[in-house]
């Protein structure tokens, strides 16, 4: 790994973090993050040279700080310095112990004055730090649309003077939901990378189920909030073993189940049991569920797929999602034969959100091979391989073309 590529990584996760205390001290959300990003960029060019600061994160604040500063300066040229200075050094209250400026960003962009979508849009963009394109293929629209909604988003909150604080307790039930689906979407990014040479970002989904705890923290009692949580640990658990020696990606079903985290297997479980025991079904808690039930089972051979049809079944009402569709499908296929599966999958062929997404094309080429139907398989697997922006995706998915031809190997 190249020094800048060892920036870059210690960058990630700080950029939310500065941004948000610069929200929170100066408010502006545009000019805050216009300023951080110029001192990401000095950064880039500074530490490799240099060597990286003490405190990298205060770096960053301070250098953005003074960029504010800058900008502040030659908009009010005609007032005094020591205005100017009062208005970017302002004494700062006292902070209740345990206050975390990402969770508080968290809050502020999902604003209610945000429609959901673009509130969704903004967090993703300033506290998980992705890219347009990415949070674009995560909501499965093309990147100009996206752009655009995070763009008006910007420009609602400036035109409708929100307030930049950390909203009180009392104010979470309405933002709650957007910020569930941003830190699920955070950690579905850093789990299985949309795009890049690695199949996860390890940074960014520790960072997802480290604020999924404060929300949980913060709401003990609430169903949803577990269930997240749950669903984070569960999935994580298996992250040693979904890579192989060399880098290639290992499916579910041929992990090495000795490599599973079982400290957060029992942790997630617990969580999800607790919450289906004592609050409604929600769609967090359902797919937490699923997910206990891989982790519980000795090996892919022993589990039990009857229950997994009969929590994706239930899901699939609740949500209405084309991906947990996909995913019934291949629990159909699993209880009532491969055949049974691929007829669902034609129903999502006519789903625009997922008619031309890898993973349709890539569950196909699984369900087809299942089926014995090796030369439909492979060109499936060629088409999924095509469509996906994931290096690593691809590579898995050219191996396993690859190895039905020209007969498959055993």
């Amino acid at each position: 790994m190249s020094t800048g590529d060892r920036v870059e990584d210690l960058l990630r996760p700080l950029v939310p973090q500065a941004l948000g205390t610069l929200v929170r001290r100066y408010g502006r959300f545009d000019a805050c993050e216009d300023a951080v990003q110029e001192a990401v960029l000095a950064a880039l060019v500074q530490w490799p040279a240099e060597g990286t600061p003490e405190h990298p994160k205060a770096w960053l604040i301070t250098v953005a700080s003074r960029r504010l500063a800058d900008q502040w300066r030659s908009e009010r040229a005609r007032r005094r310095r020591e205005e100017v200075v009062a208005v970017l050094e302002p004494a700062e209250p006292p902070r209740p112990v345990g206050t975390d400026d990402t969770l508080t960003l968290l809050f502020l962009c999902c604003h209610p004055a945000l429609s959901p979508p673009s509130a969704l849009a903004l967090t993703l963009r300033a506290v998980g730090g992705l890219t347009t394109a990415e949070i674009a293929r995560a909501f499965l629209v093309p990147e100009a649309t996206m752009a655009q909604r995070i763009s008006r988003a910007k420009q609602r909150i400036k035109a409708e003077g929100v307030p930049l604080r950390a909203p009180a307790q009392q104010e979470w039930a309405d933002r709650l939901r957007v910020v569930l689906h941003v830190l699920y979407l955070l950690f579905t990014e850093g789990y299985t990378a949309t795009s890049g040479s690695e199949l996860q970002r390890g940074e960014l989904a520790a960072e997802a189920i480290r604020l999924a705890r404060a929300v949980h923290e913060a709401l003990p009692e609430h169903g949803e909030v577990a269930g997240l949580l749950a669903l984070m640990l569960l999935t994580d658990a298996r992250r040693a073993a979904r890579t192989g020696p060399d880098g290639m990606l290992v499916p579910l079903a041929e992990q090495d189940r000795g490599r599973w985290d079982r400290e957060s297997i029992q942790e997630g479980c617990a969580l999800v049991a607790d919450s289906l025991a004592r609050s409604d079904l929600g769609e967090y808690q359902l797919q937490a569920a699923i997910a206990a039930v891989h982790d519980e089972a000795a090996s892919a051979e022993d589990t039990d797929w009857p229950q997994v049809l009969v929590l994706y079944r239930i899901l699939e009402r609740v949500s209405g999602n084309p991906m947990v569709t996909l995913n019934r499908a291949i629990a159909v296929a699993m209880v009532h034969g491969p055949h049974a599966g691929l007829d669902l999958l034609e129903w999502l062929d006519a789903d625009d959100r997922l008619a031309d997404h890898h993973r349709l094309a890539a569950v196909r080429g699984h369900l087809r091979e299942l089926a014995g139907e090796h030369e439909a398989a492979r060109a499936a697997y060629r088409l999924a391989a095509r469509r996906t922006t994931s290096l690593a995706e691809r590579r898995y998915l050219e191996a396993r073309a690859a190895r039905l031809w020209p007969h498959p190997t055993r």
